[in-house]
């Protein structure tokens, strides 16, 4: 089936967004001056024009014009208990006020601190904390092929683990899922990765069968993020786990965007397995930029004096910041002291959402669905993937299936939703994106309100 045509609706959306939105739209015309589109992140620049924030709190955000905006991106997904918690942003402002929390260049107790919190909630051994997932993941493989002395690196079509070399391939969702996804990646870089399958346990075998010799690690989102935002099966990733260890291949969990989300420390507990690398980040920030690799020491050590520093995984000059290993003791803290009352709020949030979402549009006709909703792990996820399905029969378990334009309306999915409930003052990414522990019962109805709306304008352009 052939893509529907949006084009007439899209241009009467963004001519009333223009007009709605003054500020916004001159911010705009200013930026695309000075930065490339307008921005410094690809997924915040929404056309026409991205709303400008000049305030953020909770659920919600304010933008130039004074809208106040339902927010389900909440930091591309860091915000566990929404924009700006007091718990963090009074300790920040107490640790400023005596003369602590900019660039410093030394060590200090909150870094001790962090570390201690993730190694006693993952059970891992070592940490060294770094400033991004793209980062922290690019690290874990480096130190991956360092320990194995094998070159490959095996990673499923779909999964995002950063914008690095090892990491671009294979993530293309407007397209093949084969392909190296950006220019200037070496081709020898590009041969050495390999592609599976997510949630295809068959498949798994047979590419460890073909390629498990050459292979120095499987990086795997346990709950892939862009890619569908769904949780692995629990057959899956235990398969991920005994092949890795027959072949002698480091599994890596990218746990940038599960970390910290489901339980206070990593959603692979939950399946009862223990990678040998870590990443986190995201979460643990506490709205501050920290990622980190955590695992096995035999093979973080390798970026110690003890092995010659044969790793070079320094991290960069604001690794361990101050202030962001503030904000991530703190948080963690919080997050390990409260562990029940909050992920009960966003298991319990979570499935509130979905059911309001979901009638909401069949009360105009539109048939929807969450990707990955039949989950046996995970009951409660609190990252929502929307799709409008063209049939009955499909599980939405892969990122094949969520990005096959023949299977889900991908463009009116994730492009002509987004705009539509942006008029809604509802802030969407990837059909949903997030709910946090701040999304109340009232902006849940305030959210299926806005469904209702969009929905009666998008039914008359639908085939």
């Amino acid at each position: 089936m052939g893509q529907q045509d949006y084009g007439e609706l899209m241009a009467e959306l963004s001519t009333e967004y223009a007009a709605r939105a003054p500020a916004s739209a001159a911010a705009q015309e200013s930026a695309i001056q000075y930065l490339v589109d307008g921005g410094s992140h690809s997924l915040r620049l929404l056309r026409p024009f991205p709303p400008r924030i000049v305030s953020a709190r909770g659920a919600w955000v304010t933008d130039e014009d004074g809208h106040r905006i339902l927010d389900f991106w909440q930091g591309h997904f860091a915000n566990i208990l929404g924009h700006n918690p007091g718990i963090v942003t009074e300790v920040l402002a107490q640790a400023f006020g005596r003369g602590l929390g900019l660039q410093t260049g030394f060590t200090d107790r909150q870094e001790i601190g962090a570390a201690r919190i993730i190694c006693e909630r993952t059970g891992s051994e070592r940490v060294r904390f770094t400033t991004s997932g793209s980062l922290a993941t690019m690290y874990a493989v480096m130190l991956a092929r360092a320990f194995t002395g094998r070159e490959s690196v095996l990673k499923v079509r779909g999964g995002w683990h950063g914008a690095h070399p090892w990491g671009l391939k294979g993530v293309s969702y407007h397209g093949s899922f084969d392909r190296v996804d950006s220019a200037g990646v070496p081709d020898a870089v590009s041969e050495q990765i390999v592609l599976t399958g997510f949630n295809d346990t068959a498949l798994l075998r047979e590419t460890f069968r073909v390629s498990g010799g050459k292979l120095a690690c499987f990086i795997l989102e346990p709950v892939i993020g862009a890619g569908g935002m769904m949780p692995a099966t629990r057959e899956y990733l235990s398969e991920a786990r005994e092949l890795t260890r027959e072949h002698g291949v480091v599994l890596i969990l990218d746990e940038v965007v599960s970390g910290f989300r489901y339980r206070a420390g990593d959603v692979g507990a939950l399946y009862e397995v223990q990678p040998d690398l870590l990443v986190l980040g995201k979460a643990i920030g506490g709205g501050m930029p920290v990622s980190a690799v955590a695992g096995r020491a035999e093979i973080l050590d390798l970026v110690g004096r003890g092995h010659g520093h044969a790793v070079r995984f320094s991290g960069g000059t604001y690794s361990a910041h101050p202030a962001s290993m503030a904000a991530a003791n703190t948080f963690m803290s919080y997050l390990v002291e409260n562990e029940e009352t909050v992920y009960s709020t966003l298991r319990a949030t979570a499935i509130e959402t979905r059911r309001a979402v979901t009638e909401a549009f069949a009360e105009e006709g539109i048939a929807v669905r969450f990707a990955g909703d039949k989950d046996d792990v995970l009951p409660g996820n609190s990252l929502h993937m929307l799709r409008v399905p063209r049939g009955e029969g499909h599980r939405l378990n892969t990122p094949e299936e969520v990005y096959d334009p023949a299977i889900c309306d991908v463009v009116l999915s994730d492009v002509v939703l987004q705009l539509a409930l942006l008029l809604e003052d509802v802030y969407t990414v990837h059909g949903l994106g997030a709910t946090t522990a701040t999304h109340t019962r009232e902006d849940i109805g305030f959210l299926a309100g806005a469904c209702r709306r969009a929905a009666r304008r998008i039914k008359p352009h639908m085939p």
